[in-house]
């Protein structure tokens, strides 16, 4: 299947910033997007030959103007959402500290057993962005494409993170994911298995 480059951008600041938004759609700030620009025009060698995207804006908004600016195709991929948090998407983790300190803790320390309540479990996290980076790479491969730039969120910068270094997946939120900024992976694939490194 040969080896693929695939560039993670992290959405910048959005408007629900200091909460934890999951699946809510809430727009970048001015400063957020001024964070991606800057990232962007940092890299000295955007060879990228597709854009690819999370479905929700705080990605999306910026991915679609990159795109028409590098001229670049770009492919909405569903998967790529960040982490849902069921009852606790839109509340800030002060908030969440002060109604169940406990269940907090447990969700910080070992995410792999606890989840927040209503919400995506780490596994299902896992699968479902594991899916949307094999779909990826199929498309990679069926178009000769070598590099993507990928939009997308802090949860799924730090579980690929976590998985490249071979951390246990309770190390997840301790890995990290700065908003704006970019982190690169090198994708192949073994006896059909998903295998990808830091660079």
């Amino acid at each position: 299947m040969g080896k693929f480059r695939i560039d993670l951008l992290r959405h910048g600041e959005s408007q629900y910033s200091h909460t934890l938004r999951g699946h809510l759609d809430d727009e970048l700030t001015v400063k957020g997007w001024q964070q991606m620009q800057s990232t962007i025009e940092q890299v000295t060698d955007q060879t990228w030959d597709v854009i690819v995207t999370s479905s929700l804006k705080r990605c999306a908004c910026f991915a679609e103007q990159l795109a028409k600016t590098t001229q670049l195709p770009l492919l909405l991929n569903h998967d790529l959402k960040e982490m849902y948090f069921g009852e606790w998407e839109g509340v800030s983790t002060q908030q969440i500290y002060e109604t169940s300190p406990e269940l907090l803790a447990n969700f910080w320390q070992k995410p792999s057993q606890y989840c927040p309540p209503q919400a995506e479990t780490l596994m299902q996290f896992q699968t479902r962005i594991l899916k949307g980076f094999q779909d990826l790479l199929l498309d990679m491969q069926n178009q000769n494409w070598q590099r993507a730039l990928v939009v997308t969120h802090g949860g799924v910068i730090k579980l690929l993170s976590c998985l490249a270094q071979q951390q246990p997946l309770d190390d997840l939120l301790k890995m990290q994911a700065e908003l704006g900024k970019l982190y690169s992976f090198e994708f192949f694939e073994e006896e059909e298995q998903l295998t990808f490194i830091l660079k």
